[in-house]
């Protein structure tokens, strides 16, 4: 049974949403506000964080940061506001997704269901009796596709989940264009109904870690990684 973290002030909108999730067999704890979910992500690291944007004492977008300054444990926001700009910035305060009031409650559980899809092991470790992987190489950078250890001028990175599915697609097929469409099918494991930005910022993430020379931006397409 996976823990979810639900932190909404709005009384009606939480415990319906709890109410929710776990009739879908989640255990789920809930706050009013942003510093009490603070201290409940500290106490019991749930599986995901579910956040409303708007919430007294501290804010979602501060709280999903907090969060991911401590862990990489998936977080969802959840807010009545879609404007663009908020997207983006909650998106780069480190959040996973974004769900724009009012939402069906299957729509939040399969978002859910993906996010756990998304932040579970992606490849098993090789056997020692197997011959030693190759790592690939682009430029300084070097990536295992078995462990998955990804170093930069022989430096390891610490690469989120979704930083590094977005990077194992690019490197099954360097220099190919891959859109924003396909990516989010085939790490975000939907198709995304709104805006594609989310999958610019994870981009925008990964390249301040990898080197922002290293994926390109093909205009009215999407992305590739040069060769």
């Amino acid at each position: 049974m996976h823990d979810i973290l639900l932190v909404e002030d709005d009384e009606m909108i939480r415990e319906a949403t709890r109410l929710t999730l776990e009739g879908h067999g989640y255990r789920v704890r809930t706050a009013a506000d942003g510093v009490r979910g603070l201290a409940l992500f500290r106490e019991r690291r749930p599986d995901v964080a579910v956040l409303d944007i708007m919430l007294p004492g501290l804010n979602g977008v501060s709280l999903a940061g907090r969060i991911r300054e401590e862990s990489g444990v998936p977080v969802l926001l959840i807010s009545a506001r879609n404007d663009p700009v908020d997207v983006v910035m909650g998106l780069e305060a480190g959040a996973d997704d974004y769900v724009t009031k009012p939402f069906d409650g299957p729509v939040l559980v399969a978002r859910i269901r993906s996010l756990l899809r998304r932040a579970a092991p992606v490849a098993a470790p090789s056997r020692p009796e197997e011959p030693p992987v190759e790592l690939l190489r682009f430029g300084d950078l070097r990536f295992c596709p078995v462990s998955l250890a990804v170093r930069r001028n022989d430096k390891l990175l610490s690469l989120t989940t979704t930083e590094l599915k977005l990077l194992k697609e690019f490197t099954t097929s360097p220099g190919t264009v891959f859109t924003r469409d396909l990516l989010l099918e085939r790490v975000w494991d939907y198709a995304w109904s709104g805006d594609t930005r989310v999958v610019d910022v994870h981009v925008q993430r990964l390249r301040a870690k990898i080197g922002r020379e290293r994926i390109e931006t093909v205009r009215g397409f999407g992305y590739k990684l040069r060769v």
